[in-house]
């Protein structure tokens, strides 16, 4: 299980990052009490949803205060901006005259 990940590099073909593994079936993760809230099953795939340092920071989740959450958008939020919003009733499509 991904118990942290961060960004450490990246070229012109790859991203490199640093990923902590905890292997939660071993007996010594399950029986130490600070570490063994990852043994949970909600806990499950916690890279996948992005719940990681790497995860929150590419989703805009780091900023405080009370105006920045008008920037933490969901997935379905920013796909409805983009796709399902009408154009503003000033703003007119160039169209090819003629």
């Amino acid at each position: 299980m991904v118990l942290n990940s961060k960004w450490i590099n990246e070229d012109s073909a790859y991203m490199h990052f640093e990923v902590i593994l905890v292997d939660v079936a071993c007996a010594t993760t399950r029986n130490d009490p600070r570490i063994n809230w990852l043994c949970n099953p909600v806990h499950k795939h916690r890279d996948l949803r992005g719940l990681t340092s790497a995860g929150k920071k590419y989703r805009g989740l780091r900023g405080k205060g009370q105006t920045y959450h008008k920037n933490c958008l969901s997935g379905r939020a920013t796909w409805e901006i983009s796709c399902l919003v009408p154009y503003p009733y000033g703003l007119q499509l160039a169209t090819a005259a003629g």
